[in-house]
């Protein structure tokens, strides 16, 4: 445990740097819609064998689970319920309120819970059914426990296993940009601005700093279902994200309670999986909006980047002790690697979508610019929906800000211009090495 602690302190010391220096628009340049659409359609796809285990538990419980969810985010999500005690000052009635469009995973997960519960209660079940209550998790958990920094001792730092977490490091970066692209998607908002994509990547970097200093034994990183969740209940407001971090932090000191949430039924956690991954994949074909699907080039690269990722991730999730190459830390990296579908599909696409022919009308990028924040400070209209509260009025005024690659104000154009003699070096020695190539 020491060593995976000291691991993820030092591993995410590279992301934070990553993000804070702004390396993210050296690759978001190249990114387009043919790279970002793949990368999150393996989100839900590469998962489909974690969603289906635990769904496929017991199908039992977990189809009307899912039947139910589906019910009451699609079918029933106009449906307004009256608010009790409550008067409509514009009409005589009361006040109405969409809780089906809001409430429909908690609702079906509450009621299939319920029905589980009896089920349980009158023996139905088998002694190992995975849908049976965990009650010893409830009995054998403390009331209360304080977490508190280096509570198993000082984290050891060893350079295989820091590698290693690395590797992990890396794929979550990769796919908390796919995150961040479908989140915006999903509540209607312009692309991520470069600063925004920048700041996400040094908080997340912060937050394993933070997890590895209290000895969670994992990072903290985007979650690839609650994004899937901003789908179905149509739920995207910062407003709820806050307050329910405050109520984690305050929730984590009552052992009753996190045990109360870990025993819920694995089919009917597995139904909500099932749901929420088939909405990110969805998201993932909307980026292809401004894309010519009449290409056979486009076809290509999109079906390719998929069903090859989805190929090449699974084979080598089911080798063991899988050897590419002799040295171990560079073996577990590629490995790891290999093994993110998520990785895989957002590569292939940015390697084809990049060196295979095509205008940019056929590849899409002129609405997609068009519609992503470039994050390029404009006074008095910056892209409100990644501003940093209170405080972006008064980094306009200052212009070192500009320079900075996790600010409202950053403006990338200044390091381009401060390096362009050397990226004009690099660029010629380049083209002068592929026409010697060609010519031989």
């Amino acid at each position: 445990m020491l060593v995976v602690q000291g691991a993820i302190i030092v591993a995410s010391i590279f992301q934070v740097v990553f993000g804070f220096c702004g390396f993210v628009g050296l690759i978001l340049r190249f990114i387009t819609p043919l790279t970002v659409a793949p990368s999150i359609m393996m989100i839900g796809l590469s998962l489909f064998g974690f969603a289906g285990g635990f769904a496929m538990s017991n199908p039992y419980i977990s189809m009307p689970t899912i039947v139910i969810i589906i019910i009451l985010s699609q079918y029933f999500r106009e449906v307004k319920i009256p608010i009790p005690f409550t008067k409509s000052p514009k009409r005589d009635g009361r006040l109405t309120y969409k809780v089906f469009q809001s409430l429909p995973i908690l609702l079906g997960m509450v009621f299939m819970w319920i029905i589980s519960g009896i089920l349980q209660a009158c023996n139905v079940f088998h002694l190992k059914d995975p849908a049976k209550t965990n009650f010893d998790v409830l009995r054998d958990s403390e009331w209360f426990y304080v977490p508190f920094p280096f509570q198993w001792g000082t984290p050891v730092v060893e350079l295989g296993a820091v590698f290693g977490i690395l590797t992990g490091v890396i794929a979550g970066i990769i796919e908390s940009i796919g995150d961040y692209f479908a989140c915006a998607r999903l509540v209607g908002a312009k692309a991520p601005a470069l600063h925004a994509i920048n700041r996400g990547i040094f908080i997340e970097g912060i937050g394993c700093i933070m997890a590895g200093i209290w000895g969670t034994g994992s990072g903290t990183t985007s979650y690839s279902e609650n994004t899937g969740s901003i789908g179905v209940t149509q739920v995207g407001s910062r407003r709820v994200i806050q307050i329910g971090g405050v109520l984690m932090v305050i929730l984590s000191i009552f052992g009753k309670i996190n045990a109360f949430f870990v025993s819920i039924p694995e089919p009917i956690v597995g139904a909500f999986l099932v749901v929420a991954f088939s909405m990110i994949t969805s998201v993932g074909i909307q980026n292809l909006k401004g894309v010519d699907l009449s290409s056979a080039r486009n076809l290509f690269v999109i079906g390719f980047s998929v069903f090859f990722s989805l190929t090449l991730s699974q084979w080598v999730k089911s080798q063991e002790n899988l050897k590419i190459v002799e040295n171990r830390a560079w073996n577990q990296m590629l490995t790891i690697l290999l093994s993110t579908g998520m990785f895989l599909g957002g590569f292939v696409g940015f390697i084809l979508d990049n060196t295979i022919p095509g205008t940019r009308k056929e590849r899409g990028l002129d609405e997609w610019e068009e519609n992503f924040g470039s994050g390029k400070p404009t006074p008095g209209n910056l892209e409100d929906s990644y501003d940093l509260p209170f405080i972006t009025f008064y980094l306009q005024k200052w212009e070192f800000t500009k320079w900075i690659p996790i600010s409202p104000t950053y403006d990338q154009d200044k390091w381009v211009k401060l390096f362009s003699p050397i990226t004009a070096v690099f660029t010629t020695v380049c083209r002068n090495m592929r026409r010697t190539i060609f010519r031989k």
